[in-house]
Parts: C-alpha cells; structure tokens; sequence
C-alpha cells in the first residue's frame, strides 16, 4: 500500500527538527513506511455500526461522593513530620 521512501523520510525528520544520520534513515524508513501501511488497514476498516467509545475497557467511575469527613487531628498529621512550626509542616524553602 504506502511506501515511504529515504527522501520522504528525511523530509519528515526535517520538519519535526531532527537530525538523523544515514544509517537511522535507513533503519527508520521501513519502520515508518510499515506504521503508515498499518494505519493505512485500519482506517480502511468499515466502522459504521461501532460506538465510539473513551476506553478500550467498560470503566466504572470509582471515585466515591465528595462529602465531608473526620480528618487527622493536627497532632496526628504532624506526628511522623521531621520538622513543624506550630500547627504547620516545615519545609526547606524551594526558591531563595
């Protein structure tokens, strides 16, 4: 079906910034020309009666409702802390 050659390869590798030596040319090129053959058959597929779907798997949403609840008392959260000021964690500072 396709057939990429050297040349389209190289122009390809062009406009995505990349620099390739011969010998990565000539190892991409076929690699390349069977990627566009695949997705040559697969577009090629007859589609019609298939729903699109988000994900290849029946997902079920396993979040749980977003409703209040007890958290950790100060001094729990703040017992394994290596360091705290007050009722806070302490931190090394990120920026100077």
């Amino acid at each position: 079906m396709s057939t990429l050659n050297r040349e389209q390869v190289a122009r390809i590798a062009h406009l995505a910034r990349l620099e390739l030596t011969p010998a990565e040319l000539d190892g991409l090129t076929p690699q390349l020309d069977a990627i566009v053959d695949y997705v040559q058959r697969l577009s090629a597929v007859d589609t019609t009666d298939i729903e699109p779907l988000a994900h290849a798997l029946d997902v079920i949403d396993a979040f749980r409702e977003d409703e209040p609840v007890r958290s950790l008392a100060v001094e729990q959260a703040l017992a394994n802390s290596p360091g705290r000021r007050g009722p806070c964690f302490s931190v090394p500072a990120a920026l100077e």
